[in-house]
This record gives C-alpha cells, sequence and structure tokens, in this order.
C-alpha cells in the first residue's frame, strides 16, 4: 500500500535499531544470553528485558529487529529475501511495516515508500519516499526526518564486523564470513572490502549529514566503534 509519512514523531526523539553487534554490548546484554540467542536456543526476545529503557520511546527495528518485541514501533525493511523469509511472524507482529521494497508494494498490511531515484543519498523530502543509500537502516533515517524527528539515535550501525567476526546481534542470516576468514581477508585487504557490503553501505552518510543540517535535525551515532565518522558518537548510556 504506497503511503505518506505522517508527522507522527514531530519534534521527537526517534531510535533506529539496526542489525550490528553492537545492540548488545551497548545494552549490557550477558553474554550467556547473546550466546542462546545466537546459537537459536533462545528466541531473540530474550533480549528485551534488557533494552526497557527504551520501550517507551519512539523505535524503528530494521529488519530481523521486530522480533525483540512488541513495544518496537516500525519494522522498516528494503529486503525482498528478509521479507520472503519473515512474512508469516510479520502479518501476526501489531506493530507498522513499512518498505521500500518493490516486491512487496502490493502486500495490504505492509506501507509502502517509494526509493527516491532523484535523491538515492542522504534524506528524501518527499513524504512517500526514502533516500536508499544502499542499505534499510540508512533508508529508515528517511522515514523518520519526514515523521518529525528532531533527534534520531542510530543503533547497531556498525558497518563493520564485530571482533568475533560477527556481522549481526543475531544469526538468522547465514554468516558472510567466518571469523578465520575475516581475518585473512583483513590481511589482503581489496578482497576483504569487495566481500563485505559495508563500503557501499557508507556511501549516503554524508549527505545525509548534509540534509540532516539543512533541516534541523540531530543524528547521533550510538556505536563508538562504528566505522560511520560523519555523525557524533556516544554510548546508550550516555543518552539515558
Amino acid at each position: 500500500m504506497t503511503w505518506k509519512v505522517p508527522p507522527i514523531w514531530e519534534d521527537g526523539d526517534v531510535w533506529i535499531l539496526g542489525g550490528g553487534p553492537s545492540v548488545t554490548k551497548q545494552f549490557d546484554i550477558p553474554d550467556d544470553v547473546v550466546n542462546d540467542v545466537i546459537n537459536k536456543v533462545k528466541p531473540p526476545s530474550a533480549y528485551s528485558p534488557y533494552m526497557e529503557a527504551i520501550h517507551k520511546k519512539h523505535v524503528i527495528g530494521i529488519n530481523v529487529a521486530f522480533l525483540i518485541g512488541n513495544w518496537i514501533d516500525v519494522c522498516f525493511f528494503g529486503d525482498g529475501k528478509f521479507y520472503a523469509q519473515n512474512k508469516e511472524a510479520l502479518a501476526q507482529w501489531p506493530g507498522l511495516k513499512v518498505t521500500c521494497n518493490p516486491g512487496t508494494a502490493r502486500v495490504p498490511w505492509i506501507k509502502y515508500l517509494a526509493r527516491d531515484n532523484t535523491h538515492s543519498f542522504g534524506i528524501s523530502s518527499k513524504l512517500d519516499s526514502v533516500s536508499w543509500n544502499a542499505n534499510s537502516g540508512s533508508a529508515a533515517v528517511s522515514m523518520a526526518a519526514n515523521a518529525g524527528a528532531k533527534r534520531i539515535i542510530l543503533v547497531g550501525f556498525d558497518m563493520t564486523l564485530g571482533a568475533d567476526g560477527s556481522k549481526h546481534w543475531h544469526r538468522l542470516y547465514e554468516p558472510i564470513v567466518t571469523p578465520q576468514e575475516m581475518v585473512h581477508f583483513r590481511k589482503i585487504g581489496i578482497r576483504y572490502r569487495v566481500r563485505m557490503p559495508f563500503n557501499r553501505h557508507l556511501q549516503g552518510f554524508p549527505q545525509m549529514l548534509k540534509d540532516a543540517q539543512a533541516r534541523g535535525i540531530e543524528i547521533i551515532n550510538a556505536c563508538p566503534e562504528s566505522a560511520i565518522t560523519v555523525f557524533p558518537k556516544c554510548n546508550v548510556k550516555d543518552l539515558l
């Protein structure tokens, strides 16, 4: 269903919960709980009690982040493969589902925002569109901005692998590389960069900063070790 973003969060804070492995560290989730989720002994909702401090905030969960809890306001995704793998659970989830994936534009219970081809990087000013920025998390920034956010807080926007070679705070996707492969790819440099998507994902942030400043929006990166360098960084606990 084609949608125009309404001003639901006028002058408010919006948290965007990405997929990077730093999420568990930022919320001090114990290693045993993380290991249980990673090994699929427990569902992602096992993280929810440790994230209570943002349960009443405005939160956009990227892709499988919706599985953490019903307190997340929006599930945003741009990947058709994610939808194919999670459509049954997503249909039952009570929050707002928003996509910029053209293949799901006609699903009646999903709000569709087109990819703004005239402004592919940064923040789209069109209420019915998003700047794709080559990844779902960055695309969600357009939605947050057009919903009226004055401060957008990015969590789990690592754009780099964790110390153990992990790419996400879960293992619901097939891992791209093992820790051993990660060491090897780092040694040979260019092949590592080609295989990983981070350089592509990082392209949109400089323009995003310019667009945010022009609109009086503050963006904070709550991931001190993130490869994104254009926004001020802090820890989640500093914000809370």
